[in-house]
């Protein structure tokens, strides 16, 4: 039996298949021979999503893409949640409980006054803040104060943690704990509606929000009755909140003692006891400090304990050769009681005692500013399969504290470590955890929900590699904020998201790269744009575009024009008109409006725009700004965009019959060979007494002797015309193909109005025939010209006009062309 091809007798597989099978080898894994063949694409998640009145899809190649809403596809009103429902997500969103040995549950000692007290404001509807300093047992009086509520309000108790946490991110956490509306962000305006008629005890811990941001908080919710738990640094509520204060305080000796005790599961000794005392002296009774002395104390009985007294099959005794050596007991003496200032910081001491993998996440924990991964996590970061077992270990320690659905250093643990050395290679492991987060976070199979349940986390290992001191520092955080962002958005967590973003951003601009850069740009437009700030998400969009642009991206240039035109038509108009601050809308058909006309073009110095009479109020179009903001930026010819279509049909058109008449003109000044004569042919064209001036300066092609059918519109109109011809000569060449050598040499003496031309000029323009011309009056009329319509001429034009039917002087002819 071949063990790689398989025979047709095996499995039941025919002759047929295994031919086919065998034509199916398996690509070679040599690196030298890549595999070119058909590779499997990489999934992308797109999540579509309600954010107010628009759709948001959330796309991790292009950027996301945002557009109106349609009325069909608006989701229904938000949903309460059944109490069961509520029960189970509380559940859910609860820290998870550690592997490993139980961990000891501790009653709550000598708080029975403030449990009251706390309750009984509760239950009259109002709000209380407790205030204490950290390891004061808060987190543990507000678990047995929101038991005891649990049936005081319709909504029940809801259970919030404000840990880096604003008032809207609230506000929304708050929403979503009671509502169901699964995909669906509602706007400012139907948040405050929701909430309005929301009713339940909302249990705050780690408030950091004071002043006008708590009382933003309170306003949108006056059927609710808060519990804040925060520290005497987070500021004071407003003088005008109807807030209770409550103030926590440390136990007093003998129930520290008791404490003491119910940690260590003995009597203490006589020594024990004396150390205890001097121990509350100096931490000022808080739970927590006795918490870890137990934990020390715990630490000592093991050093202390004989191993091999409890090897009840003499396992210690008949171990392997290669198996590491039993632990000796250690004697009474040698393992003293800690010191005053070891009991007061007893986390460096807690951790040389703990396993090698429990420091290692410490060692995380240091490096993410005190954030602990994910139980989940732990086994691929520190690299052993039992390492999740590590978060028992240190939360049976007293050195992890509870956060949301998370556990976080306790209070003063984080100083202690990097004081013992456990951040000196916070770089590196934060890189590592960057690296692991980043590919997590983009996998598929990652739901957005528990992306966002990691994302302090995630955004602390991109916070650290932020400043770049290691080498791909910085383009690890753009990786990860990549791949973190879109789950962020798409698990509504959007103050994680901006987090996240605003990163990214600055991870991108110290990296260089700048594709990277321009998604960032695009998705802090997007977001802004859905949280209703169009300034701001203008300014985002177009630096994105810009860049994008830049870079040939094509497509992500589209989407941000896109989002872009969706801001300019939510804003009211164009750049100009949101400037102005209003919006003005373009006139009814038929109506002109005023707008300002700014062009630089070739016949900018002679093409006037006719001023037109509206037929009603105009509407005006505000002009660009002075000062040389985004107005005057956009000035020239897209000046004429704010405006009606009529008022650029006939600013178009008289340009261009500026032009065209310019032209004619030239033709006409530089032609002259009109045999016919009109009434403007000069006097001064006579026969030289010297035939050879002609044989140097006129080459082949004369003109014919009879007249043409062309020349005398051309003659008259050029008579007729007041326009100077440009000083810097002309390359249009006259009816009779002859070309002027006067033209070319013009720059050298430019003509001026009122200046006859020079012989040289005129004696060379036309040759002289046998027949002298005849003055006759030319049979066209002078081609009109609009009544508006000024001369384009740079200098001042004479008002009149010599008459075409009286034959003019020398001076009058040779001026008409010139000076008229």
């Amino acid at each position: 039996m071949d063990p790689i091809h398989r025979g047709p007798e095996e499995f039941g597989h025919d002759s047929k298949d295994s031919a086919e099978e065998a034509g199916r080898r398996r690509p070679s894994r040599d690196p030298l021979t890549p595999d070119f063949g058909q590779q499997t694409p990489q999934q992308v998640r797109m999540v579509t999503l309600v954010a107010g009145d628009l759709t948001l899809t959330v796309n991790p190649v292009d950027g996301s893409e945002v557009e109106p809403c349609p009325p069909g596809e608006r989701p229904p009103a938000p949903v309460r949640r059944a109490p069961a429902a509520r029960a189970a997500r509380a559940r859910a969103a609860a820290p998870p409980v550690p592997p490993g040995p139980p961990v000891l549950q501790l009653p709550l000692l000598r708080r029975d006054e403030e449990r009251e007290r706390l309750t009984r404001l509760l239950a009259r509807g109002r709000s209380v803040r407790l205030t204490g300093p950290a390891g004061s047992g808060r987190t543990a009086l507000l678990d047995a104060v929101a038991a005891d509520c649990a049936d005081f309000a319709p909504d029940g108790v809801v259970r919030l943690n404000g840990h880096k946490r604003t008032a809207t991110d609230l506000l929304y956490a708050l929403f979503d704990a009671v509502h169901d509306a699964p995909l669906h962000r509602p706007d400012r305006a139907l948040l405050l509606e929701t909430l309005r008629s929301t009713g339940a005890v909302v249990v705050l811990d780690d408030l950091e929000l004071g002043g006008a941001a708590l009382d933003e908080l309170l306003d949108a919710t006056p059927e609710c009755a808060f519990l804040f738990a925060a520290t005497p640094e987070v500021a004071a509520p407003g003088a005008d909140s109807a807030i209770e204060e409550v103030f926590l305080t440390g136990l007093d000796r003998a129930t520290s003692l008791d404490l003491l005790r119910r940690v260590v599961e003995r009597q203490l000794t006589e020594e024990e006891a004396n150390w205890a005392g001097d121990l509350w002296f100096e931490s000022e009774g808080l739970p927590l400090r006795f918490v870890q002395a137990g934990a020390l104390l715990r630490q000592r009985d093991q050093l202390r304990t004989d191993a091999t007294a409890y090897d009840e099959y003499g396992y210690l005794e008949n171990r392997p050769a290669d198996a590491p050596p039993a632990p000796e007991a250690a004697g009474e003496s040698e393992v003293p009681l800690p010191s005053l200032g070891e009991g007061a910081a007893p986390a460096a001491l807690l951790a040389s005692r703990l396993s090698d993998a429990a420091r290692d996440t410490l060692r995380f924990a240091v490096a993410l500013g005190g954030e602990v991964p994910h139980q989940a996590h732990l086994p691929a970061l520190v690299g052993d399969t039992h390492a999740d077992a590590a978060l028992g270990e240190l939360a049976g320690c007293g050195l992890l504290s509870p956060s949301g659905s998370r556990y976080r250093l306790a209070a003063g643990v984080l100083p202690q470590l990097a004081a013992a050395g456990y951040e000196d290679e916070a770089a590196e492991r934060a890189r590592a955890a960057a690296q692991h987060y980043a590919w997590w976070a983009g996998h598929p199979s990652v739901t957005p929900e528990r992306a966002a349940a990691e994302a302090d986390a995630i955004i602390a290992a991109m916070g650290r590699l932020v400043p770049g001191e290691g080498a791909g520092g910085t383009s690890a955080a753009v990786l990860l904020a990549r791949s973190a962002a879109p789950a962020f958005a798409a698990g509504l967590h959007w103050g994680a998201w901006e987090r996240a973003l605003r990163v990214g951003q600055e991870a991108g601009r110290l990296a260089g790269e700048v594709a990277e850069e321009a998604y960032f740009h695009h998705e802090l437009g997007v977001l802004a744009l859905c949280t209703g700030h169009p300034d701001r998400a203008r300014a985002e969009l177009e630096t994105a575009i810009s860049m994008r642009g830049a870079l040939a991206d094509k497509s992500g240039a589209v989407a941000g024009r896109r989002a872009l035109a969706l801001v300019e038509d939510r804003a009211g108009g164009g750049p100009a008109a949101a400037e102005a601050g209003a919006f003005e809308a373009s006139p009814p058909l038929g109506v002109p409006a005023v707008v300002p006309v700014s062009m630089t073009s070739a016949f900018a110095d002679t093409a006037v725009v006719p001023r037109q009479e509206p037929v009603t109020a105009p509407v005006p179009v505000p002009a660009p700004a002075a000062g040389g903001g985004k107005g005057a930026a956009r000035g020239g010819p897209l000046a004429l965009i704010g405006g009606a279509r009529r008022n650029l049909v006939a600013a178009g058109a008289g340009v261009l019959l500026a032009g065209v008449l310019g032209t004619v003109v030239t033709l006409g000044l530089t032609s002259s060979s009109d045999p016919q004569g009109g009434a403007g042919t000069s006097t001064e064209q006579e026969v030289p007494d010297d035939d050879s001036i002609y044989d140097s300066d006129v080459e082949t092609g004369e003109p014919a002797d009879g007249p043409s059918t062309s020349e005398a519109p051309s003659g008259s109109a050029s008579s007729s015309a007041s326009v100077t011809p440009s000083a810097t000569g002309s390359e249009s060449a006259p009816a009779g193909g002859v070309s002027p050598s006067a033209t070319s040499s013009a720059p050298d003496t430019p003509s001026s109005p009122g200046s006859p031309s020079s012989p040289r000029a005129t004696e060379s323009s036309v040759k002289p025939t046998s027949t002298s011309p005849t003055p006759t009056k030319s049979a066209g009329s002078p081609t009109p010209t609009p009544p508006e319509t000024e001369s384009p001429s740079p200098g001042e034009t004479d008002p009149e006009e010599p008459d075409p039917d009286e034959p003019g002087t020398p001076e009058q002819a040779s001026d008409s062309p010139s000076g008229a």
